[in-house]
């Protein structure tokens, strides 16, 4: 789950949009002190001709087709939905007065995490449909001294379906946690987090689901993997405990099917686990990592400058050269470069008028 809305909702109180207009005021529902309805900051100067594409609800997760026409997502509290459903949609397409987009899973259960496959018309992701068609519970955070924490559910498993919602061919048939898988470039292999080794671990597979080969190996929650342009490495954002009392709180944790992913640096490996490099040391959650067309950038989402506001930056493969690039009171966090480089979805809070929307926004590239 590239981290997931629910950690959005929890981290800030945040979500977006609907008015065109720059307006201030206290804002009684998020609990923060202004709206500021922009849908582009000055400051931002890699981004030009920021359009907003959904409309309301919790919209997240957006992911280009290879031939960079599409998007598929991942959607809630619209629709009439309760609990996570993937869609899809061509970024001509106008949901500005409430269209429903295709529908790509079941309708029951709860997903995340999709991708296109290679030749836009079938689709990876992630579903908890078979173990359950109801809504999986979410926890209390009261339960756990008001941490935030957040389930892997163990009915998740990864399945493909087209782009009719017509569903294809099941992946995964492990016990445990199944999910987050993204496709490399190259259209070859899918990487995904799995707790079949006990641990929440990187592994890829063939896109049949074939010849599953394990990744990382270190204690904690390793996840929202992305290959890069030429498809050799993973960049990935991890939660390692190191002292005895962040090892016994991870591991009673999941032992409950729960992690408490607010403490997170990003890493970079070969595909095959090896040469594994900290490329942050930033503190706070730094995740959602997502290659520049160039292989030698990152870009990612973090609060480590405020835990109260989630912001694009850009860094070196080697860990230097840190530059932010949005600028949102807020959450900005799910970047995606399309396939030619010259275009960047993401999600934000931005131009919500206070509500808890996040919307998903396109905006071409500028270096």
């Amino acid at each position: 789950m590239k981290l997931k809305i629910s950690f959005i909702l929890l981290a800030i109180f945040f979500f977006g949009c609907k008015s065109s207009k720059n307006k201030t005021s206290h804002d009684g529902k998020s609990g923060a002190t202004k709206i500021v309805n922009k849908l582009h900051y000055k400051q931002e100067k890699h981004l030009k001709n920021v359009k907003q594409l959904t409309f309301g609800g919790d919209n997240a997760e957006a992911y280009w087709s290879f031939d960079d026409k599409k998007l598929v997502f991942q959607a809630n509290n619209i629709w009439g939905l309760n609990c996570d459903q993937i869609f899809t949609m061509n970024i001509t397409d106008d949901l500005s007065k409430g269209q429903k987009p295709q529908l790509i899973s079941t309708g029951t259960g709860r997903t995340t995490c999709s991708y296109f496959l290679p030749g836009n018309e079938t689709i990876v992701y992630s579903s908890t449909h078979l173990a359950d068609a109801a809504c999986p519970p979410v926890p209390k955070k009261e339960d756990y001294g008001n941490k935030y924490i957040w389930p892997v559910f163990e009915g998740y498993d990864i399945f493909v379906a087209d782009t009719k919602g017509n569903q294809l061919k099941q992946l995964t048939f492990e016990k445990g946690y199944d999910a987050e898988p993204t496709v490399s470039p190259k259209g070859d292999k899918i990487v995904f987090t799995s707790t079949r080794t006990g641990d929440l671990e990187l592994f890829t597979m063939n896109i049949d689901g074939s010849n599953v080969k394990q990744v990382t190996f270190e204690l904690g929650y390793d996840g929202g993997a992305f290959f890069s342009p030429d498809g050799t490495k993973l960049i990935f954002r991890s939660s390692r405990p190191k002292t005895e009392a962040e090892i016994k709180e991870y591991k009673d944790l999941l032992a409950e099917g729960l992690v408490q992913p607010t403490n997170m640096e990003l890493y970079i490996c070969n595909v095959d686990g090896s040469e594994l490099t900290k490329i942050t040391n930033l503190g706070n959650a730094n995740w959602a990592p997502f290659f520049h067309p160039s292989g030698k950038k990152i870009i990612f989402s973090s609060n480590h400058k405020s835990k109260h506001s989630f912001n694009l930056f850009m860094i070196n493969v080697d860990g230097t050269g840190l530059e932010q690039i949005t600028y949102d009171s807020v959450f900005d966090a799910f970047p995606m470069f399309s396939y030619d480089g010259k275009k960047l979805v993401f999600s934000s809070n931005r131009n919500n008028n206070g509500t808890h929307d996040t919307n998903l926004f396109i905006a071409d590239w500028v270096e």
